[in-house]
């Protein structure tokens, strides 16, 4: 299965809740799904997901900036919408490579960064490539070093990348099945109609296995391209940024957020008390006067 929805929009998706218009860009890696909403003389916002999930966990968020901003979201090749070729890598590197692609096919020169999850260490890496370009910066419970450094999430990382991960991730869905549900602070948030977005394009098992467990595999094989991410870290030191955490996280449990802060002192933090590892998910209402307020809503003269 290369392409599981051929450009156009499946049956399973609930249009009323997902109303943005659909777009499709053919990049040299596969074709990507994207959405760009919002005036076209608005402050751009590039928003980033991770891991299992896709653009459809932040259509709340578009909705709101989007009155004010023009709002770009994109699926991640082999998730949600966009195609899923045979011969992609799905590491985060390949991922970096295809944002990068992206990036440069909409001519987004200056742009303000959203990063979610897996969303860090696919697109801080561009963050940090050119940080003249990045307007703004926020992350939501994300990280941008070998998580490896920590001994208990080593210990589960090295445990998901082994046999008996693939075998549940490929038989189980573990990732959406048994992690996503697991990290909600309240999982009745995560409600049956919610679920099946992010359900729906991993039906094949075969693609849990290429497309989510390689990810998960990628949280020890990548610890070299995420030390070097943290190195670089500095160069992200005058951008304004804003922190949102849910305190709830179990999968990225809030101690991490100490060293996220090292990484970005001059950062707004806002923990969040009774949210776990989707804010955008879990407190959508809250997150989103949060971003409306701090992100930059109109483009500098000249640009």
């Amino acid at each position: 299965m290369i392409d599981q929805f051929r450009g156009a929009r499946p049956d399973w998706l609930d249009r009323s809740a997902f109303p943005f218009q659909s777009r499709w860009l053919a990049t040299s890696h596969g074709s990507v799904h994207y959405l760009d909403e919002g005036p076209e003389d608005g402050e751009v916002v590039l928003l980033v997901h991770g891991t299992p999930s896709w653009s459809f966990e932040y259509r709340h968020l578009i909705a709101v900036l989007s009155r004010t901003r023009r709002v770009v979201a994109f699926d991640h090749l082999g998730f949600g919408l966009s195609e899923r070729p045979h011969a992609f890598e799905y590491t985060p590197e390949a991922h970096t490579r295809v944002l990068r692609e992206l990036v440069a096919r909409l001519a987004l020169t200056r742009f303000s960064l959203v990063v979610h999850d897996y969303g860090g260490p696919i697109a801080l890496p561009l963050a940090c490539e050119d940080s003249a370009r990045i307007t703004s910066l926020v992350v939501l419970n994300s990280w941008m070093w070998p998580l490896t450094d920590d001994p208990e999430l080593a210990k589960g990382a090295r445990f998901v990348a082994s046999w008996v991960g693939r075998f549940l991730y490929r038989f189980l869905n573990a990732s959406l099945r048994l992690l996503m549900p697991s990290a909600y602070a309240d999982k009745r948030k995560l409600t049956p109609r919610i679920h099946a977005h992010d359900l729906a394009p991993f039906r094949d098992r075969d693609a849990r296995v290429r497309v989510l467990w390689t990810l998960a595999k990628a949280l020890t094989a990548s610890a070299p391209s995420l030390a070097r991410l943290w190195q670089e870290r500095q160069s992200l030191a005058k951008v304004p940024a804003l922190i949102a955490w849910g305190l709830e996280d179990k999968l990225l449990p809030p101690r991490l957020l100490s060293r996220l802060q090292e990484a970005l002192p001059q950062a707004q933090v806002h923990a969040l008390e009774g949210v776990g590892h989707w804010p955008q998910e879990e407190a959508p209402e809250r997150l989103a006067t949060l971003l409306d307020g701090f992100l930059p809503r109109m483009r500098e003269a000249g640009e």
